[in-house]
This record gives structure tokens, C-alpha cells and sequence, in this order.
């Protein structure tokens, strides 16, 4: 199954969990210090903030996914478009470690597929990718 995930980030994150929880009528699965994460079911989505960005903004769209078989199917997709596409293993990103695949719309937006492997303590900072200067875990 496919979950679709969008990453925001905020100027200030107590703000934005209020207005977010109120909005999805229920409070984050993930709350850090510096980010947080709705695992929804309606809409099926995993909606994530930080205060982690370089600016306020919509910082990157995505699809989680459960397998790998999965994310290499959207991994042939990508690698068959024409915009740039980067793979990412075992990246630790976002309190998690995720095997990804990243890419870039024709407006600039990066779009990650990613499956994630386990959590993590700390919110890690993956690898820079060639879509987008700055990886989602940028400080």
C-alpha cells in the first residue's frame, strides 16, 4: 500500500501542531523538539512539519511505501522520466532510516519515494541529492 506524504517546514512548530492537530482532529504520531508527523488514515496520508527548512514552505512531496518491491517499481517509473533522479540507501532522515529515490517536477517541487526500514533517536541528516540542494533533514 501506498501512503502520500507531504513535508512543510515551519517557522514555528508549536504553532503549526495546534493548527495541524485541530485541522486533522488528532494529535502527531511523531513530536519532537523539531518535527512532527501525522500518520493518518483519512486521508491516507503521512503529513510531516520541522522547523528544519531553509525556509518556510512547502519543503518536498512523496509516496511511503511498505516494500521494497514497491519502491522499486516507482524507482523504474522515475528512472525512465527525463528529470534528474537520485537513490538513497539506508539514509537517516527524519528520525527514521529509509531506502529512497528521489526526483524533481517540472516546477522544481522534489518528490521522494521512500520505504522506511526503522526509527532512529535523533532526526539525522541523509545525504545531499542532485533534485534539490538542500535534503530534507538540512539544518
Amino acid at each position: 500500500m501506498k501512503r502520500f506524504h507531504v513535508h512543510i517546514a515551519v517557522n514555528n512548530l508549536q504553532d503549526n501542531i495546534q493548527f495541524y492537530s485541530l485541522l486533522f482532529g488528532t494529535e502527531p504520531a511523531v513530536s519532537k523538539s523539531d518535527y512532527a508527523k501525522w500518520m493518518l488514515d483519512d486521508p491516507y496520508i503521512n503529513f510531516a512539519i520541522s522547523a528544519r527548512g531553509s525556509k518556510a514552505g512547502l519543503d518536498h512531496v512523496g509516496i511511503q511505501v511498505d516494500s521494497a518491491e514497491e519502491l522499486n517499481e516507482i524507482n523504474q517509473r522515475l528512472t525512465q522520466a527525463t528529470f534528474p533522479a537520485a537513490e538513497q540507501t539506508n539514509a537517516q532522515c527524519c528520525y527514521a532510516t529509509s531506502n529512497k529515490n528521489w526526483t524533481v517536477d517540472p516546477q522544481g517541487i522534489p518528490w521522494e519515494t521512500f520505504h522506511s526500514l526503522t526509527t532512529i533517536p535523533t532526526f539525522g541528516q541523509d545525504t545531499s541529492i542532485p533534485v534539490k540542494t538542500e535534503s530534507c533533514c538540512a539544518s
